[in-house]
């Protein structure tokens, strides 16, 4: 387990703020600059806060009142960075032996074997980084990491690099890891879907404040989130299962709960989970399903809560999950909606976009 609270100042900008992650593996989520690169640093020990504590398996890295300052070596964290920092002038093979023959053999979890199966990087063990392309480079930068025997994963927007078709490459890869080495990671991007292909629990960043942590559906919802969520279209966040395709038509269906939604076509195979997302915006509200319209989608659910910001209203609507529509308060008032109204939720299926696969 992961515990910090800690202050970290570097010139104009301030990190601050409280983290516990408990989950094998999680998600640290936020928009570019907001300072999840800085708090990796630190956890990693390669820069120091100004105040409060990093525990690890209960174990201070860092405590500024008892003056603990763990050195980097010793911490047993790896860091696997954007750019994979490879040894130019090395083959793969010691790159990925360099951490790895540092260590005692008591205190070595993996062999080389054992990593080069799991990533697939056999046929790349005697070339030089030159020679590898930017998926093989990062598989190889993971792999030379885990030999090293970290009792944390940090994993510093490891694809942002790369383009979406070697991404894809790349994140089975980070589930085999989750999975089979079951080594607890922390992950960092400003890519939801890549989070989400991963784990569903995450702790989200901005302006260097830690505002919340948990079930990423349920912190994106929350009051003092919900500014950052409607930022980034994220108001509204499902875990469905894609039913079947039907591509002469342009349809993916797909199930949550027991309802169905009619969405564009997707290349996710039928049974497959994934993450859909949709803005409150999107969502439109009626007192009864509507005949001779282009809008397919439309699910009955019970009206929750009414919250007025500013000029709108944000409507929580029961569906079997949680809703959020984002209406007009003269429609509000037009409709005579109050909380525990039945209600029906109207969406556009091109306003739902995919996010990723668990």
């Amino acid at each position: 387990m992961l515990a910090l609270d800690l202050e970290l100042r570097q010139g104009v900008f301030t990190l601050q703020g409280r983290l516990t992650l408990e989950q094998p593996a999680s998600g640290l989520f936020g928009p570019s600059g907001c300072g999840k690169s800085t708090l990796l640093r630190a956890i990693a020990g390669l820069i120091r806060p100004q105040r409060g504590f990093i525990h690890l398996d209960g174990a201070p890295l860092f405590d500024a009142r008892q003056g603990i300052d763990v050195p980097p070596h010793r911490r047993q964290v790896g860091l696997v960075f954007q750019d994979s920092q490879l040894f130019p002038h090395l083959s793969v093979e010691r790159n990925l032996l360099y951490g790895f023959k540092l260590l005692p053999p008591t205190k070595r979890r993996f062999t080389l074997a054992q990593i080069v199966d799991l990533l697939d990087i056999g046929p790349l063990l005697g070339r030089r980084p030159r020679h590898l392309s930017g998926g093989e480079r990062q598989r190889v930068a993971l792999g030379r990491t885990l030999l090293a025997s970290p009792r944390l994963l940090l994993l510093d927007e490891p694809l942002a690099a790369l383009d979406e078709s070697r991404k894809q490459q790349i994140l089975p890869f980070l589930r085999r890891v989750r999975d089979e080495l079951r080594l607890p990671m922390l992950y960092v991007s400003h890519a939801i879907n890549e989070i989400l292909s991963l784990t569903p629990y995450l702790a989200v960043m901005e302006h260097g404040r830690l505002l919340g942590q948990g079930l990423f559906s349920e912190v994106i919802r929350q009051n003092h989130i919900l500014d950052l969520a409607r930022s980034l279209g994220l108001e509204n966040v499902l875990q469905v299962t894609v039913e079947r395709h039907e591509p002469e038509i342009g349809s993916t269906t797909v199930r949550y709960d027991h309802h169905m939604l009619h969405l564009p076509l997707s290349a996710l195979p039928p049974g497959s989970e994934t993450w859909i997302a949709l803005r409150a915006a999107d969502v439109a509200l009626a007192l009864q399903p509507i005949g001779g319209i282009t809008i397919q989608n439309q699910v009955a659910g019970r009206l929750m809560s009414l919250r007025r910001i500013a000029d709108r209203m944000i409507a929580e609507v029961d569906i079997g999950v949680p809703i959020l529509a984002e209406v007009t308060v003269k429609a509000i008032h037009d409709l005579g909606l109050s909380e525990g109204d039945e209600v029906y939720c109207l969406f556009k299926a091109r306003a739902w976009q995919y996010l990723g696969t668990g």
